[in-house]
């Protein structure tokens, strides 16, 4: 697994709901009792650095996160098996139209507009699994215009990583290249064009990655 190759051939992108319950109170949401996801396209991927495209009219909110990297093809995984299918990880962004998404959610409508812009899963470089050996123990972190808004650790997730790529894999065949967001701390909050984004993932106090983005406008 390279470190090209999840962003460059990898088929989806699978976005964990509502994985820490602080975030979902924050958002007035249920704290679910089982995990649900949804899907985003490959063509939001953008690469660090580079630039973040705010639609007009839009709220665009950040959500840091750490993505799983799926190592090779599954279906129907164990939770006690599921690490095997880990390639790596990488630090990412979920970025959302919260506008878009609050309107489809009254009207009982997909949450795709929102989530699926150019430009709204911003990922750092591929990590590989050696180096994090327990993802449960990961730092995540967002700086918007040199104020820190998200911090928090992966052990406060509800659901756990073998757990999601066991629900995941039951529905939907996961593929080599494949990305799984596993979902992100409280703390979320707009994103203004001319405005810099900073992120950065740390484990056992090293800093793995560090991701910047200039946020401006998309006419």
């Amino acid at each position: 697994m390279s470190a090209r190759s999840f962003i460059q051939t990898g088929r989806k992108i699978v976005a964990i709901g509502r994985n820490f319950s602080e975030h979902a109170k924050e958002l007035g949401n249920a704290v679910p009792t089982a995990p649900f996801f949804f899907l985003k396209p490959t063509s939001s991927y953008v690469a660090s650095p580079g630039k973040i495209e705010i639609p007009q009219g839009c709220v665009v909110h950040h959500e840091v996160e750490l993505g799983v990297v799926i190592g090779k093809r599954g279906r129907d995984i164990q939770a006690a098996d599921a690490l095997e299918y880990i390639a790596g990880y990488a630090l990412a962004l979920d970025l959302t139209a919260r506008n878009l998404q609050d309107e489809a959610k009254k009207k009982g409508l997909p949450w795709s507009a929102a989530k699926g812009f150019d430009t709204f899963t911003p990922v750092g470089p591929f990590i590989p699994a050696s180096q994090i050996p327990d993802p449960h123990n990961v730092r995540l972190w967002i700086e918007v215009a040199g104020q820190i808004r998200q911090n928090g650790v992966t052990d406060a997730m509800i659901f756990q990583i073998p757990q999601l790529i066991e629900h995941v894999s039951r529905i939907m065949t996961l593929e080599e290249g494949d990305l799984v967001l596993t979902g992100t701390p409280k703390g979320v909050g707009p994103i203004q064009p001319g405005e810099l984004v900073v992120a950065g993932l740390e484990y056992q106090g090293m800093e793995l990655s560090r991701i910047e983005f200039a946020a401006v406008a998309r006419s």
